[in-house]
């Protein structure tokens, strides 16, 4: 089904998604809003791409939430980032020819795919769009270097706190958060996978968090009570998702 608008003008996306990181121009909306896009609703936990893919289109996410993982030779998957409403978690597509990273839905999922060809002519007549695009995979270079250090240097307490200071502010940067809280379906198994700790020790720093008065969760809805202590515990700092400043400062 080929749908060039699922979305009404102000609740698109990825026009969303992009105004949080550039002005855009009538002309530039307008040229998103018209893009042809096949939209597929995607249950929870299957593979929207898989490493050694070689697609001849990208995907919007319209609803739900993603994990980008690799796999080792074992079976065992390390999330390396989290998708959200307006990501295009696989536009490297455009210029690598062969996928090194898979995606997942962690949720039921709504996306819109692509074709390269309709990206390739909008990159062309839209040159601000192409560099918003290429700006999208540089700052995904940002975030892939602040997981590492989180992984690698930070304590599991930390390594949450950032991970959950981090969807807080990318979630109200397209719209997606009120009062500090914000809809997480994320498991703690997923959380585990993300954090490179078990299951049991995500268990105990979600308590620890809540028992520290920084967060609430119940089921899906997370519920930050203190930024200030959140952002300190994980020792956060929103500069690298290099997002307007006005919609960073949550």
């Amino acid at each position: 089904m080929i749908l060039p608008e699922p979305f009404p003008p102000d609740h698109n996306p990825l026009v969303r998604k992009l105004e949080s990181i550039l002005a855009l121009t009538d002309e530039e909306r307008q040229a998103l809003l018209a893009l042809p896009m096949q939209v597929a609703v995607i249950r929870k936990d299957q593979d929207i791409v898989r490493e050694g893919d070689r697609p001849s289109r990208s995907f919007v996410i319209l609803s739900g939430f993603t994990c980008t993982y690799k796999a080792s030779g074992e079976g065992r998957r390390q999330i390396v980032a989290f998708g959200i409403p307006g990501d295009m978690p696989d536009i490297q597509s455009l210029h690598l020819k062969v996928l090194d990273i898979s995606v997942a839905t962690l949720s039921p999922c709504s996306v819109g795919f692509i074709t390269h060809e309709a990206l390739w002519d909008l990159c062309m007549r839209c040159p601000r769009i192409a560099a918003a695009f290429w700006r999208e995979t540089l700052v995904e270079g940002a975030v892939f270097r602040e997981w590492l250090l989180n992984v690698g240097r930070r304590e599991a307490y930390a390594r949450m706190a950032h991970v959950l200071c981090e969807l807080l502010v990318r979630l109200r940067a397209v719209g997606l958060v009120e009062d500090h809280a914000c809809t997480l379906p994320i498991t703690q198994v997923e959380f585990a996978d993300a954090l490179g700790a078990s299951t049991v020790h995500v268990n105990r720093v979600v308590q620890e968090l809540r028992a520290d008065g920084l967060i609430e969760l119940k089921g899906e809805r997370l519920s930050v009570l203190d930024w200030e202590k959140l952002k300190q515990a994980g020792d956060f700092d929103p500069t690298y998702l290099h997002l307007v400043q006005e919609r960073a400062a949550a």
